[in-house]
């Protein structure tokens, strides 16, 4: 195992967390209607729990709507109770085998509350970050004790790990600036 291999595996790592948190905080609402706005909904669906979008299409029909066509018409119920336990706030309307989900009007309260949990997701990220860091940290200490990297070597590779951690987490505080930013925006 060479130290520069390991890395590159850390660096990939830190960047799953940063896309986990991508992934994360583009389900959060801005005043704008999007798809994304679902994707945390887990249905109840053939004796499992799937993601809303493998059981129905979702549109956006106009800007402060969301449109659910669920395939299988025995899903109604469940695909509605999904979205109504979400902690989204969203209350759909039954029509037929469609649900349309009028967006409400941010109030100041639920604004302050999306950005809570946006740097509850944050710090998630930070804390992966930091895992993977010190998995990095605990390699480079066992390959200088069992002799494979030298002490300057382990030290110029711990500064690197440490470089990546930091660039790392910076990322992840500008992407909850702008989505705060996004959030706040009347």
């Amino acid at each position: 195992m060479t130290a520069e291999v390991d890395l590159n595996d850390l660096k990939r790592r830190m960047e799953g967390a940063i896309n986990a948190f991508k992934h994360d905080i583009a389900s959060l609402r801005t005043g704008r209607a999007s798809s994304n706005l679902l994707d945390p909904v887990q249905v109840e669906a053939y004796g499992s729990r799937v993601p809303l979008n493998q059981v129905a299409n979702i549109t956006v029909p106009e800007p402060r709507m969301l449109g659910v066509s669920i395939w299988d018409k025995s899903m109604v119920g469940a695909v509605d109770r999904a979205i109504r336990e979400s902690n989204l706030g969203l209350n759909p309307i039954i029509d037929g085998q469609n649900l349309r989900i009028p967006l409400p009007e941010l109030n100041e309260e639920r604004r302050k509350s999306l950005v809570k949990i946006a740097h509850d997701y944050a710090e998630k990220a930070k804390v992966a970050v930091r895992h993977v860091r010190r998995d990095g940290m605990d390699g480079l200490k066992k390959a200088e004790k069992d002799g494979v990297i030298g002490q300057d070597e382990s030290r110029a590779q711990s500064d690197r790990v440490q470089k990546m951690t930091d660039d790392t987490i910076s990322e992840v505080d500008r992407l909850l600036a702008e989505k705060e930013k996004e959030i706040m925006q009347v």
